[in-house]
């Protein structure tokens, strides 16, 4: 007698599970070191060292603009890294690109201002903030994929709750980062300014070792697997662009996550200090609210296994919209303690619940053969729009208008809205199986998939 197919299919590896949950954990905890200890250096002290003759004003632009050219380099990177996963493997392209985040980061602790190389400086630091960009845009796609397919194989109905390990990575590298700094900005300011802001970049290489040791362990996707053997006739990124609708959905639904993640965290710390608080007081803030959302994101996570993505991450962005401008009137208080209220409130509780279910709902709108394609291209787009570009918008309206809190808040609310608008008009994915092979499918409410 003859097995049956699923007597033939071996049982799921739990250990193998968490083994890739852990290493997707790590790799994003990698992607938000990295890019948080950028914003909040760059927020203190780039200015100052790479853009020295333009006036504080235009200096902070000038080093929020380098931030934003990493994020404008990630599309790219989920292109290029995604027609690989797509076509060799997941597990290959995650090794890869957390080598490239991680010695990014290095060296830029090891470059010499514009002090001591002119012009170079800014150009160096550009040019590693591209290659950062680049192996980003990568990373999170083979990551989350990595950890949805192995849910799938495993427990199916449980993706959102595995899926929130890699987003827990946003919040557990905002504590790291904003903890290492908070330590070297108590220095005094010239030991800060001459090599205190190295010590976070170098310390990325600790990370970078754990993570590989830790991915050099996991086993292939074994969705991926299956699909690996059948014939491609063209390269993924032609199948997504062919159909480039569900693309254009993710990167919508996620850009109010990234909206208010990027101007709660790096660029408060730059807006707070200009307010009057201290460079501990604001790094202090950001670590509470990154705590609590260690707590709300697997919460809304797990919930949306239960009650759909659709309605968690539209309970986040409406949440977010309405906290905008309670959230600045309480920085704006010049209060310790209500900045801490403040950012609890709107990246602790409302930014997590947008963002836990985030990468469950991508992943779900692309068939397995371009779903590493598909899922980077839409979730980078989100980044570049709603947090490569909030901080640099931020700033040049509030020198063009001279201060006040309004045009952040507005920044907010049109991140929430957009979102919002989006995942009313998708539709529910939660129950649906990862197993197909297809490219992309109609994802609008009320379409078949």
């Amino acid at each position: 007698m003859q097995p049956s197919p699923s007597a033939a299919q071996p049982a799921p590896d739990s250990r193998q599970l968490r083994r890739v949950a852990v290493s997707g954990l790590l790799g994003t905890a990698v992607e938000f070191y990295d890019f948080l200890v950028y914003g909040t250096v760059a927020a203190l002290v780039f200015g100052e060292l790479f853009f020295p003759r333009a006036d504080p004003a235009v200096g902070t632009i000038a080093a929020f603009g380098t931030f934003a050219a990493g994020y404008l380099a990630r599309p790219l990177g989920g292109i290029v890294f995604g027609h690989f996963g797509d076509r060799i493997g997941r597990k290959s392209m995650m090794l890869l690109t957390m080598v490239l985040m991680g010695s990014g980061s290095f060296l830029i602790g090891l470059l010499p201002t514009y002090d001591a190389i002119g012009v170079w400086a800014p150009i160096l630091l550009v040019a590693l903030r591209v290659v950062q960009g680049i192996a980003i845009g990568g990373e999170w796609g083979g990551a989350m994929l990595m950890v949805v397919e192995h849910a799938e194989h495993a427990q199916g109905s449980r993706r959102g709750l595995w899926s929130s390990f890699t987003q827990l990575g946003a919040p557990l590298g905002s504590v790291l980062s904003a903890g290492v700094v908070t330590i070297v900005a108590g220095l005094p300011d010239d030991e800060f300014r001459s090599w205190g802001w190295r010590v976070p970049f170098l310390l990325s290489i600790v990370l970078l070792a754990v993570g590989l040791f830790v991915r050099l362990k996991v086993a292939e996707s074994p969705l991926f697997a299956q699909v690996k053997r059948q014939p491609v006739d063209k390269p993924p990124i032609v199948e997504v662009l062919r159909r480039p609708k569900p693309v254009l959905l993710a990167a919508c639904v996620g850009i109010g996550a990234f909206t208010a993640q990027s101007l709660l965290t790096s660029f408060m710390i730059s807006y707070a200090v200009d307010e009057g608080y201290t460079r501990p007081q604001v790094l202090t803030a950001v670590t509470v609210a990154s705590c609590v959302a260690l707590v709300v994101l697997p919460a809304a996570s797990a919930l949306s296994d239960r009650v759909g993505r659709r309605p968690v991450v539209l309970a986040g962005a409406v949440a977010s919209a309405a906290l905008a401008f309670p959230v600045l009137a309480l920085v704006d208080s010049g209060s310790p303690g209500l900045l801490i209220l403040a950012l609890a409130l709107g990246h602790g509780v409302a930014q997590s619940t947008m963002y836990g279910p985030l990468g469950a709902l991508l992943t779900e709108m692309f068939g397995t053969r371009v779903r590493y394609t598909g899922a980077s291209l839409g979730y980078q787009a989100a980044t570049l729009i709603g947090a490569g570009f909030s901080p640099l918008i931020a700033g040049s309206l509030l020198a063009s208008y001279g201060g006040g809190s309004t045009p952040v808040s507005l920044l907010l609310c049109a991140g929430a809205a957009i979102t919002a608008v989006t995942v009313w008009r998708l539709r529910e994915t939660h129950t649906d199986a990862l197993d197909s092979p297809a490219p992309t499918a109609p994802t609008l409410e009320g379409t078949p998939r």
